[in-house]
């Protein structure tokens, strides 16, 4: 019987050193590492994952899934369903080493209809929707003290490689003939973060500002729930799809709207994605769906015009 580690991070800047940690301290024997490609979104089904599918091939009955937390594998609970029916089906345990689901037994069935016990499956519901919100909660509490930061004048965003105090250096002895290369050697930084410490003094700067437009700049918009749910299942650019999964989900009575930060151009074509809502080639349209599109089409047109 063997020990199959199940391993994933959602960002290619995360690392796998907590899952590392937890999984050495559960001293588990002659482990067999399936670890997805950092970057690896969880919003992708875990059995669409290159990485668990060949686990789920190599494993055999007996075997043993084991995974730091619940989360690196599953994000909601149709997910852990999903999973659990395809263990159960090749009778493959799970073993979760930290967390809520940690003391649980999730493949537990009954004996004799050999379902999923209806307390685990009702444990394994509130449990990941005590997560999602917690998810949500943390996404509103970061989009707020953002908020807060730039009220202040701080920006946000990653620290110049060049830090302020030398920076005045820098810039002076570029102006005194100093290469980039060698300022670069100088600070231990790449040649890049000189060019940018630099930029305003740089020749092509003074030859192309006056014909480059000023690039624009996102823009938050609240967006009802039902057009975030059809835009879901609309086929996006890269641009509009990055835009929709990193929006900030805020309950409001019954619904929910999505908090979306991004320039107005791609405001706009999500709009325009939307127009089957109001009824085309013979369908009818639903009275909700349409007024919430133009809820958020008052909003959209409230902005700058797109550019040509």
């Amino acid at each position: 019987m063997a020990n199959l580690v199940y391993k994933r991070v959602s960002t290619d800047q995360q690392s796998t050193g907590r899952q590392n940690l937890v999984l050495d301290e559960a001293g588990i024997e002659d482990p067999v590492v399936f670890e997805e490609t950092a970057g690896t979104s969880s919003r992708l089904h875990p059995l669409e994952r290159p990485k668990f599918a060949e686990l789920l091939a190599y494993a055999r009955p007996g075997d043993t899934v084991h995974i730091s937390e619940m989360f690196r594998l599953v994000r909601g609970t149709g997910h852990i369903l999903d999973v659990l029916d395809v263990l159960h089906r090749d009778q493959v345990a799970l073993r979760i080493h930290d967390g809520a689901f940690s003391a649980m037994d999730l493949t537990a069935r009954h004996p004799r209809t050999g379902e999923l016990l209806s307390t685990v499956k009702f444990m394994v519901q509130t449990l990941a929707a005590a997560g999602e919100l917690q998810r949500d909660l943390q996404r509103e509490l970061t989009y707020d003290g953002l908020r807060a930061a730039e009220a202040k004048g701080n920006k946000s965003g990653r620290r110049p490689a060049v830090p302020a105090d030398k920076s005045d250096a820098v810039r002076t002895a570029y102006l005194e003939g100093r290469s980039i290369a060698a300022l670069a050697r100088d600070h231990g930084v790449s040649r890049s973060a000189i060019r940018t410490a630099v930029a305003d003094l740089l020749p092509e700067h003074t030859a192309t500002e006056q014909d480059t437009p000023a690039p624009e700049l996102p823009v938050t918009l609240d967006m009802p729930g039902k057009i975030a749910d059809f835009l879901r299942t609309t086929e996006l650019e890269p641009a509009e799809r990055a835009a929709l999964d990193q929006g900030v989900t805020v309950r409001r009575g019954q619904g929910y709207t999505l908090r979306v930060s991004a320039v107005p151009a791609v405001h706009h074509r999500l709009l325009a994605r939307c127009q089957p809502l109001d009824g085309a080639q013979g369908v009818p349209a639903i009275p909700a769906q349409r007024k919430a599109r133009r809820e958020y089409e008052n909003r959209v047109n409230a902005l700058t015009p797109p550019r040509p």
